[in-house]
């Protein structure tokens, strides 16, 4: 029996590539509302986003960023967060949604190919989202849990080098072919999920991503117009489960886990 095809996908960032802020940071007052985090710290994730937006966060402003959150998150119900990230979601990222980045998921839709957003934002923010975006796949950070609560700790951080780890064993798992294969980001940082694929491409690129995209002659493609993606696409009719991918602490060497897997495909 001939062995099946490889095909090609679409790998996408997603703050400032696919929706015009922070995932995280842009629920900070939802959070707040919701008693788990203080006006303080609603303040500083407001500074947080200023810088993220004004110029790209550079590795050492990421890895503050990572440490803050996880630090504030420790003792947090997941439940909680995934309810406030529920209730919330299409108050806050609808309206931030690039029209581009829609137009370019449909597209990758219309030829055949899979999907995967690739965020270092926590699953339980990035699925949602993804789910509203009728991707087919998420690569996203996974934090540790214990009683049902977050201890703090990170299981595994979807950041530069981890992403194209994370990107290559789906690939390998899923049958993409990398090389026909798509990848989307504004961020130096995001580097090494660029060159993973054959067709790399730079969204409002930060000034060291933008002059490696000039110098390599990888297109460059500036995303201007947030839309209120219902009004493009009704939310129902686009909404599927979204497979959630992660590496584990305990399952780098096995690869990528797939969490959940989408409704088309458990048919």
């Amino acid at each position: 029996m001939p062995p099946t095809p490889r095909r090609p996908a679409a790998f996408f960032d997603l703050d400032k590539t696919v929706i015009a802020k922070s995932s995280t940071l842009a629920f900070s007052r939802s959070f707040y509302q919701g008693g788990l985090i203080s006006r303080r710290s609603v303040l500083r994730s407001g500074y947080a986003q200023f810088v993220f937006l004004a110029g790209g966060a550079d590795h050492d402003q990421m890895e503050r960023m990572r440490r803050y959150l996880s630090d504030q998150a420790a003792g947090w119900h997941v439940q909680t967060v995934r309810d406030i990230v529920a209730e919330t979601l299409h108050h806050i990222v609808d309206p931030l949604v690039y029209d581009e980045a829609v137009s370019l998921i449909e597209d990758h839709h219309a030829s055949g190919h899979d999907v995967v957003i690739v965020s270092s934002s926590g699953a339980e923010v990035v699925t949602p989202i993804g789910e509203m975006l009728g991707v087919d796949r998420v690569i996203a950070t996974v934090m540790v849990q214990h009683d049902g609560r977050y201890t703090g700790d990170i299981e595994f951080y979807a950041y530069a080098e981890n992403k194209a780890l994370a990107l290559t064993e789906l690939a390998e798992q899923e049958g993409y072919d990398l090389p026909a294969s798509a990848a989307y980001s504004d961020s130096i940082t995001d580097l090494p999920m660029l060159e993973a694929v054959g067709h790399p491409h730079a969204v409002n690129p930060d000034k060291a991503l933008r002059k490696i995209a000039t110098a390599r002659g990888w297109p460059i493609l500036d995303f201007t117009k947030p839309v209120q993606l219902r009004k493009r696409v009704p939310f129902e009719s686009r909404r599927r489960t979204v497979a959630a991918v992660a590496l584990g602490a305990g399952a780098a060497a096995a690869g990528a886990v797939v969490v959940a897997s989408r409704k088309s495909r458990r048919a």
